[in-house]
Parts: structure tokens; sequence; C-alpha cells
């Protein structure tokens, strides 16, 4: 027997909402926490052309929030006008909303503010004779004392609204957020002083300084160790920043920042073309560190997306996707190896020219690591008189060593060379080798496999990707949308050696491939490009199966370990490692070499204590 049908509900009268819960729920999507409130009010303060801003929190920003800067002020007028929904100074018609050049303008903060708090405003003109002070729930107006410009008072956040408040973290960690919220408009506008305040303690400050004096006090000068600055710009666009080295690279995503025209982002299609840019540098799932800022003209990005302002959507992806890469694959191209040797340090003063050979071999002159030919064994006649001259360096009978004030000055490279000049191979694995600043130990086969990709990537790069046509074509199953995909961008597939023309409304099919890939998913392949057509640069998906393979080849066509190499063949590897880019990481991430100067030699001997 069939169930009965459930009843229909009964219908519901429509009915306006009240003023009030309006604006509530227009509370839920701009204020999430007290974070959100410090935002808001940060960029009000902004906007209002303010030089100095102070933020005061008692409970983490639970219990009050105060923002307070010198700007210009609202005239007294106008201060119950900006407490209603939809009321702003900043837009006036389509085309401003069209190209918005201000952090706020959606006119909903205040009010939403004022919904779910106890608030009150307070400013004051250069006109005025002193300030006023609106209660945003009596709407009373009183005069107050301060200079020009305005404070925001928030108290009792979600007061009105319980159990908002109850999915609220502790004091401690809303703290956190609202600190984070504020590092973020300092990072962006260096121009102005920002300081925060806890209980009445200082929490944290930054004076007006340079953009890297600025990067540097909120990220620490460990950032700035460890990142390169980088400017890149093309047409509307222009972009700077700094990039994080890969071997600062950190466990967690925390220090990633990407303003756009001064309005901190988040934005996938950036964070992909950034991600994409470190794949073969980065080892495992370390994250990098970086700094972006990105202007572009107004009217080339919509920033009236999200409620909160977090997301933006851009004219041309496509464009900023290649633009973001380019910079930042630019970036991380010159290595440590490349860059000029940093002054010489002092020298140990015990420092004395050892005269025992690095090694037991004769190294045959003008032989490459490339070309490599079997070390030729030293004779019995020169290991003895290797080991008399050895004896003879340590006898006891000897006179004692000289005094430093009389040891012979250390040889060093006749040449200024990043890496210096090979001395020694350690168990066939490490190259050991003396420069200006100390000691370089570099790993051999990670070395010599990020030589070889390089060349393999420029070999490529040099030439059209070849096409090998199909014997047989490959037919698949696809949606609707990777249809209108390979019809819209056929021209592009068959730049990237891949010929896709559909056979019916629901079936594709490829009937050429890239020749380079002739062992890979073509269906997989194809689907993952036409996947990222509309979002991403489909060009780098590519590139980035075509440099699997390649990375796979220089693994294999690289030097392994236990192989012995001659002191030729050592400073030949050293030469390509400084002229090769990025040649501080392998393929995967891990590095290739590491300096120990003299004064980390010294402390590993407790030398001058």
């Amino acid at each position: 027997m069939d169930s009965p049908l459930p009843e229909a509900p009964a219908p519901r009268a429509i009915r306006e909402l009240p003023d009030e819960l309006i604006s509530q729920i227009a509370a839920g999507e701009v204020v999430e926490r007290p974070a959100s409130v410090v935002r808001e009010l940060v960029d009000n303060a902004l906007d209002a052309g303010a030089r100095n801003i102070q933020v005061k929190l008692m409970a983490g920003g639970v219990r009050a929030i105060v923002v307070e800067d010198d700007g210009c002020g609202i005239p007294v007028g106008q201060l119950p006008l900006a407490l209603k929904r939809h009321a702003t100074s900043k837009i006036a018609s389509l085309n401003d909303l069209e190209s918005v050049a201000t952090m706020g303008f959606r006119g909903e903060a205040l009010a939403a503010i004022a919904s779910v708090s106890d608030m009150a405003l307070a400013s004051r003109t250069a006109a005025d004779a002193h300030a006023h002070r609106l209660d945003a729930r009596s709407g009373e107006l009183q005069p107050a004392a301060r200079s020009r410009g305005t404070s925001v008072e928030v108290r009792e956040l979600f007061f009105a609204t319980p159990a908002r408040r109850k999915f609220l973290k502790t004091d401690a960690t809303e703290l956190a957020h609202c600190v984070e919220a504020v590092r973020r408009h300092a990072l962006a506008r260096p121009d102005v002083g920002f300081a925060i305040w806890h209980e009445g303690k200082l929490v944290d400050q930054w004076r007006a300084a340079s953009a890297e004096q600025r990067t540097g006090d909120v990220l620490g000068e460990d950032f700035i160790a460890e990142s390169r600055p980088f400017e890149f710009s093309a047409g509307p666009l222009a972009l700077t920043g700094r990039a994080g080295l890969p071997e600062a690279a950190r466990s967690r995503a925390d220090q990633q920042y990407v303003w756009v025209n001064g309005r901190y982002v988040r934005d996938k299609l950036i964070s992909h073309a950034i991600r994409s840019a470190y794949e073969d540098v980065l080892h495992g799932q370390r994250q990098p560190a970086y700094v972006l800022f990105i202007e572009i003209a107004p009217e080339l990005v919509d920033v009236n997306v999200h409620p909160t302002k977090i997301e933006v959507r851009f004219r041309d992806g496509r464009a900023i996707h290649q633009s973001v890469r380019r910079a930042f694959v630019d970036a991380l191209a010159q290595s440590r190896s490349t860059e000029a040797a940093a002054p010489e340090p002092a020298l140990s003063p015990l420092a004395f020219e050892p005269t025992m050979p690095a090694t037991l071999y004769v190294a045959e002159p003008r032989q490459s690591y490339s070309s490599y030919v079997p070390p030729v064994p030293a004779t019995a006649e020169q290991v003895r008189l290797s080991l008399v001259e050895h004896e003879t360096l340590w006898e006891p009978n000897k006179a004692a060593l000289p005094s430093p004030a009389a040891a012979p000055a250390p040889r060093l490279p006749d040449q200024d060379w990043p890496l210096g000049r090979a001395i020694a191979q350690i168990q066939g694995v490490y190259i050991l080798a003396e420069n200006r600043q100390g000691l370089v130990i570099v790993d051999m086969h990670a070395a010599h496999e990020r030589v070889v990709y390089e060349r393999l990537k420029a070999k490529l790069g040099a030439t059209q990707i070849e096409s090998q046509p199909l014997l047989i074509p490959v037919s698949f199953a696809a949606t609707a949308e990777e249809v209108a995909a390979a019809e819209q961008h056929a021209a592009t597939l068959a730049q990237l050696g891949l010929d896709v023309a559909p056979l019916s409304a629901r079936t594709l099919a490829v009937r050429s491939r890239p020749a380079l890939l002739a062992a890979s998913d073509l269906v997989a392949l194809t689907r993952e490009l036409l996947a990222e057509m509309a979002q991403f640069d489909a060009s780098s998906v590519l590139e980035r199966a075509q440099h699997e393979i390649l990375a796979t080849m220089a693994c294999h066509g690289a030097v392994r370990a236990n192989r012995q190499l001659n002191i030729d063949e050592m400073n030949a590897l050293l030469r390509d490692m400084e002229a090769t880019e990025r040649a501080d990481q392998c393929n995967h991430g891990r590095p290739t070499w590491r300096q120990l100067d003299m004064r980390e030699l010294d402390a590993l001997f407790l030398r001058g204590r």
C-alpha cells in the first residue's frame, strides 16, 4: 500500500521585515567577529585621510573596540546620516561603483555594527569649534572634546544577538584576529602610523616608514633577509612585493599576503599562479611566504563581489594569472650561487695552509663532469710521499706551530667565485669547496639534477611544441562545459600541440598530442586543460606536465651518489651552478648547497671563547 503524501505546508503571508531585523541580517554578512569591525573602521579611517590610527580593545574586542583617527572628520550635520543603511560619501552613481577607488563604499558597515552593539560616534572637522558625539542607539547628539578626526566606540558586540556571541572564541583568539587585521592594513599603508592597545597596554605599534622598513617591522627582519623584492608591469597592471626564498618556506600558509589596489584579498586565481611559480623549488607540502601588491585600473577589477570585500573579480583573469606567475618566476630565477660574494669576514687567527692534498686522485686537466672519465688512481709512490708529508707536518719533535701573528695568510680562490673552488669529495655524495666566506658543501646529485633540468627546459622553450598526430583518435565522454571550452579555445590548444574536436554534443576526440608527452594520460591531461581554461592560464598546465617529464629525465641523467669526481669535474659543476637559475634547490625542492662561514666553523670548535 502506497504511503500517503505529506501534506503541503500552509502558505505564509509575505511581509516586510522591520528595519532593525534587516540591519541585523546585514550585520551577519559584514560582522563575523571583532576583527571584522576593526577592519571596517580602519578602512573608513584610511578613506578619511588619516595619518595615525589608534585601535583600543577590551576583552579581545568583545567588550569594547575604539578606533581613533586624525582624518578629515564628519560634519556635525551628517553624523546621523552616517549611521543609516546604504548612506556613504564614496559613491554616487553606477560609474563610481564600476571604478571604486576607496576602501569602503557599500554604506553598510556603520549601520550593521550599530545594530548588534552599543555604538557611539564622535567627530570633528577642521571647520568645527569642537567635536560632537552621537549615541547610535538613542540618537542623542552632544558636544565632545577631541582634535580633528573621528572616534568610533563599539561596546558589547553582539549584545543584541546573544546567539552570535556564543560562536566567538576566547579573548586571546579574538585579539589575535584583530591584530592580524591591523597588520594587513599596516603592510599596505606604510605611510600611516598604527598602534594597537589591549586592556590599556600597548600590543603593537608601527610608525610611518618606507615600504621595506614597514615590511620588516611587521613581518620581521628574517623575512626581509629570506625574500627577494620584485617589480613587474604590463600595461595597466603593476606588481610589486617580496617573494620568500624556497628554503625559508613554512609548514603553514600564514605569511601569504595579497593586496589589490590597497585592499587585502584572498583570490584563488592569484594563489594558483604563485603556487605554480614555486612548483619545482618547494619541498613536499611546504608553503611559501610572500607579499604581493597589485595595482590595476579600478575599472578592470570588480571589488563589489563579497560583503566583506575579501574577494575580487578581474575582467581579464588569464592576463593576471600570467603576470603574477611571471613576476614570481623571475624573482625566484636568481639563486644565491649567482649573487655577488659577501664582504670577506674576519678569518680565524690560527688558519694555516694545509700541505696535504685534498684527495689521493690525480686530476686530469680540462675534464668536465658532463663527459666523465674515471679518475686515475694515485700511484704507490704518490701515496707514500703524501703519508711522509703528513707525518713530517705533525711530528711531535718539530717546532711548535707559529704564533697567530706570524701565521701565513690562507690561500683563497684565485677568482672571486661565489661557490669557491673544490677541495674534496665526501663519500661520493658531497663536494667540499672553499670560498671567501668559508666552507661550501654541495650535494652533487641534487646540484647536477637542477643544472640538467634547467638545460632541458631551455631547450624545450627555444623550440615550438611539436605535435604528433594519432593514428586512432582518442574519444571520451565530455560535459557540455568541456565541449564549449574545446570549441572556444581550439587555437590555444593547437599552440600547445593538442587537436581536440567535438564529435557530438557530449563527446570530444583528441586527434594529436604533444610529442614530448607520448607516455602521459591523454584524456586526463585534456580534461585538466579544459577545466582550467576558464580560470587559469592553460599553458601552465601543459608546461607543468612537460616539466614533470623533464624532471624525471634530469634525475636519471644527473651524476649518481658514490661516483668519484676529480677536482676539475667538481669545479666544472660549481661553475655550472653559478650560471644556472634556481640552483639553490633541486627539482624536488631539496637544497643543493650550504654555506658555513668562518664564524660558524669557529663556533663549532669553541674558538674565541
